[in-house]
């Protein structure tokens, strides 16, 4: 290493390297480097390294490690700890990032239930590991993403899930209405290094890059103070994992794209629509075969499948077996949240209701953000109106005895009579939840005012803010001046509304139900940006919207 290089302080507020700094760390038990002094020269292969310690790159990286924040790894060192300790130790560790003497600490060993049982196993690296995975991933990931193939969708910039459930869709809607769906058996478990390493190394020729990626490989993996080797599998956890399976991975898109086939694949969700059931099996077959022979990877015979689109899901999603595909959620999605939110109620049930609406709106936030390209909005207008039973069947128990259930429910707005019948019917909680007396008391506009999520509601924030697939295609809004043209609605609208993304369509359902204007409309628009909140209250107050007072449709 040069003069030159080592004197450079990379910008990022660190302290260089004292000349006489010992190169190992000794600092409470955070690390444990090994002090090997291997000699690479940098001058003789590639110098895939420098890019990695560059001042840019590990600026970039800190700042990813710190907003993902994460638990901390087997030496207890928080995201939060990571700045001050790298401005001790940074120079060290440089020093042996580019001497290739780096070791990284193993892995904590963490289970997580599956939703379709079992475990799955997470290797939680250290924050310090987890920086340098960071650095090492960005530099790859410029090098590597222009080489992976367009039908691969997880875990790359500017590709999501959603592309590849839209991808998905339209396969069908062409004719292609056989999948075969192949899932691999513990993908990340059972990765041979080798493979994965010889891969890598197609593009990759710096040796220190190499063989620091087989050591974070290779990390041992620690549970109750136990470090357990490892000689296959790459857990997930540590940013590195994502990227190395796509490497792995692209060979399996390149044969797939070498037989003509249209194809998703998001990580290690492959999935492949034909128009018939023979050449789906034969796919099966061919592919199966590929996968274990060339990869080493093997293929879960149980959850795979030949079948239609309409019986498998793909990233939660699933299609109707309508001639013209709409999308939907998967039952198997829906019953995950029905089972989140049972977990969450029950362990709030001595909390106020404002409390409870507080902690489930997140989620269901989240949820529908995610599921917002379905076509069938049934299932949301009924999924609204269980989680409305839930919590009246929550107050219900709450209120316990038949005198505060009277006074609440006349509070609510129920004549004296009619709220002593309804206290004293004997009937249970779920029954009095949907009956009449507690829809009227606690209706739809109740949870409203009291800020409930609505599933449904915020689908359709989302459709006309975001132009979604779900409700075709944006047009944007100019002003010319003079006359407003409201109906017929053209392409393209000439109103007083600047600037605004309209999906007209969308546009001309709301005034066609009896929207006040069109102005308030493009108010709603603006309000969604700048005043989620207030923008959903607004949306309430809209006739055309408002649902049915009665919630007792479905138990889920």
């Amino acid at each position: 290493m040069s003069d030159k290089r080592q004197k450079n302080p990379m910008q990022l507020a660190f302290p260089t390297a004292k000349r006489s700094e010992a190169p190992g760390i000794v600092a409470g038990g955070t690390e444990s480097l090994a002090a090997e002094r291997g000699t690479e020269s940098p001058a003789e292969t590639e110098r895939l390294m420098e890019e990695v310690v560059g001042g840019e790159n590990l600026k970039e990286a800190l700042r990813r490690v710190k907003a993902n924040k994460g638990s901390p790894g087997v030496d207890g060192m928080t995201v939060h700890d990571l700045s001050g300790h790298l401005k001790g130790h940074w120079p060290n560790l440089r020093e042996q990032l580019l001497n290739g003497t780096y070791r990284p600490q193993p892995v904590r060993r963490v289970e997580i239930p599956k939703p379709d049982g079992g475990v799955r196993k997470l290797g939680i690296p250290t924050v310090l590991d987890r920086f340098i995975q960071q650095a090492v991933m960005q530099v790859l990931q410029r090098r590597w993403d222009r080489m992976f193939s367009e039908h691969s969708y997880g875990f790359r910039p500017g590709r999501s899930a959603h592309q590849a459930v839209a991808k998905a869709q339209k396969y069908v809607v062409e004719g292609r209405r056989w999948v075969v769906d192949i899932d691999l058996e513990k993908f990340f478990d059972r990765v041979n290094h080798d493979v994965l390493m010889a891969r890598v190394a197609r593009q990759v020729s710096d040796a220190r890059v190499l063989r620091l990626i087989r050591r974070f490989l290779e990390a041992g993996m620690m549970q109750d103070g136990v470090v357990e080797a490892r000689h296959e599998g790459t857990p997930q956890g540590g940013p590195l994992s994502p990227l190395l399976s796509n490497i792995l991975l692209t060979d399996l898109d390149r044969e797939l794209e070498r037989r003509g086939l249209a194809f998703c694949r998001y990580a290690d969700d492959c999935n492949i629509y034909v128009r018939s059931r023979a050449a789906a099996e034969r796919i099966m077959r061919g592919i199966s075969s590929f996968l274990e022979k060339e990869q080493r990877l093997r293929v879960n015979r149980g959850k795979s499948a030949v079948a239609r689109p309409w019986v498998r899901k793909f990233l939660g999603y699933s299609v109707t077996a309508h001639r013209q595909t709409r999308l939907r959620i998967a039952p198997e999605s829906v019953r995950r949240l029905t089972e989140r939110i049972r977990a969450l109620l029950r362990s709030g049930r001595g909390r106020s209701l404002s409390q409870t609406i507080e902690t489930l709106n997140p989620l269901l936030r989240g949820w529908i953000n995610y599921f917002q390209l379905t076509q069938s909005k049934g299932i949301l207008e009924e999924l609204d109106g269980w989680i409305r039973r839930r919590l009246r069947c929550l107050l219900w128990r709450q209120w316990k005895r038949p005198r505060t259930r009277q006074r609440k429910l006349q509070a609510l707005g129920l004549d004296a009579e009619r709220a002593w019948k309804s206290a004293m019917n004997g009937r249970g909680s779920w029954w009095n939840a949907g009956a009449s007396h507690l829809n009227h008391a606690l209706s739809v506009a109740y949870f409203s005012r009291m800020g409930l999520v609505s599933l449904l509601r915020e689908q359709q924030r989302l459709k006309v803010v975001c132009g979604t697939a779900v409700c075709g295609t944006a047009r944007t809004v100019v002003w010319e001046g003079g006359e407003r043209k409201l109906t017929p609605l053209p392409d393209t609208l000439e109103n007083d509304i600047g600037g605004i993304i309209v999906d007209t369509d969308r546009l001309e359902e709301l005034l066609n139900g009896g929207l006040p204007s069109l102005e308030e409309y493009a108010d709603f628009v603006r309000l969604t940006e700048s005043a989620p909140r207030e923008a959903l209250a607004k949306l309430s107050n809209w006739p055309n919207l408002n649902h049915a007072d009665s919630d007792n449709k479905r138990n889920f």
